[in-house]
């Protein structure tokens, strides 16, 4: 079962979201902030982070940095999940070193759908 973390400050899109991984089938970690996201990501070594961009503490794309600059977290898949889907923004996350950019809001399928995809290609060998 991959494990998953999540970082999203609004209580109620957070537990939407963990709900939904779970739902998936995926073992869910939640972070309130990019700061305990990053603390979270050390100590349990999940197989994909989602990190909202705005968020107290340190921003997704402050966290993002942190987490591809760390030996330990480095080659863990970072996807934004943001309502903010300007070109600027989605750029600006995916120079931070995201390999993703989902955008709020989402159906829970295709959420699912999308991790799984990120998942399998990030285990592919050559990845």
């Amino acid at each position: 079962m991959a494990k998953i973390l999540i970082a999203e400050d609004e209580r109620d899109i957070r537990e939407l979201v963990v709900f939904t991984l779970e739902f998936g089938g995926f073992e869910v970690i939640a972070a309130t902030n990019g700061q305990e996201a990053v603390e979270l990501a050390r100590q349990h070594r999940p197989d994909l982070i989602l990190l909202d961009v705005r968020m107290p503490k340190m921003s997704g794309y402050e966290a993002c940095r942190l987490l591809k600059a760390q030996e330990e977290t480095r080659t863990i898949p970072v996807v934004f999940l943001s309502a903010k889907g300007q070109e600027a923004e989605i750029r600006e996350g995916l120079a931070a070193g995201a390999n993703a950019y989902i955008l709020k809001p989402f159906a829970p399928d295709e959420l699912i759908q999308q991790i799984r995809a990120l998942l399998d290609r990030h285990a592919a060998p050559g990845s």
